[in-house]
């Protein structure tokens, strides 16, 4: 039995305030009893206004809020999911885009793994928003997973959700937990959110860890909060609520992974597809 903090965030246009409430959460989790927290999609950064937000976008070597994370995580013992950052590519890179890129952050401080998001959220709402991801981003190409506290950890982020062959893949992998940060818009929230991440934990027969944005932030936007862990049954075992920030704690129980593959063993007998 191990267990999960995760960390529901009003993130800001202001890195250093975004990271003083990442590394007060880290505290928190490790004084509550965590082995890992994990926390949302653009954790360090959430401002859609792309000039300003260009001058807070550096690389890895530089990117203060990846730092704090680290030295909390090493100070107090913890490991961390940081549920992504926006990243600048390296110097030599062909791509010039920024990545959108989660860090798995070990209990003493070093980086065990980064996955960037692959799918990038380009949509016309019926309310009238607007996203285009890809002008800024560039995707990733790579399905990640890495041993954690908790076990095997597969990473997606937000809009990966609604991907199926992702999580298929993830599941090939036998992942005990799948981790989605999101920064979920208010009426796709409303319509999708439990019904998917519900689904993915299902699919994987694995427990899924969402940190999710909420509120109104400084840039104008408003996310959906809602911060789940869901267990492999599909049962909700933890939900924030959409009003406040805040942290939850959720106990991960690899027994019971083991009994809901025992009664449905969807994984084992998973067959492909003709084409």
């Amino acid at each position: 039995m191990g267990r999960a903090a995760l960390f529901q965030m009003t993130s800001g246009i202001d890195p250093e305030a975004n990271a003083a409430a990442i590394v007060s959460a880290i505290r928190e989790a490790k004084a509550g009893g965590a082995a890992m927290l994990f926390t949302p999609e653009m954790s360090g950064l959430l401002d859609c206004k792309r000039e300003r937000a260009a001058a807070n976008i550096v690389g890895e070597a530089d990117d203060l809020v990846l730092a704090a994370a680290r030295d909390a995580a090493a100070r107090e013992g913890i490991w961390v999911h940081l549920g992504s950052l926006a990243v600048r590519p390296d110097r030599d890179a062909p791509e010039r885009r920024y990545a959108n890129r989660a860090f798995v952050i070990d209990d003493s401080g070093e980086v065990r793994a980064r996955y960037d998001k692959i799918h990038m959220f380009d949509v016309d709402l019926a309310t009238g928003e607007s996203w285009r991801e890809s002008k800024a981003y560039a995707p990733g190409e790579r399905v990640v997973t890495v041993e954690t506290p908790l076990g095997r950890l597969g990473l997606a982020i937000c809009y990966d959700v609604r991907f199926p062959a992702l999580f298929e893949a993830l599941g090939r992998e036998r992942c005990d937990l799948v981790a989605i940060p999101a920064a979920f818009t208010v009426p796709t929230g409303l319509a999708h959110w439990h019904l998917m991440q519900r689904a993915r934990a299902v699919e994987a027969s694995a427990f899924v860890l969402s940190a999710a944005q909420v509120g109104h932030h400084e840039d104008g936007r408003e996310t959906y909060g809602h911060s789940l862990a869901v267990d492999p049954w599909g049962d909700v075992l933890l939900d924030l609520g959409g009003d406040m920030p805040g942290l939850g704690f959720v106990d991960i129980d690899p027994a019971r992974i083991a009994e809901v593959r025992g009664q449905l063993p969807s994984l084992a007998n998973r067959r492909e597809i003709a084409k």
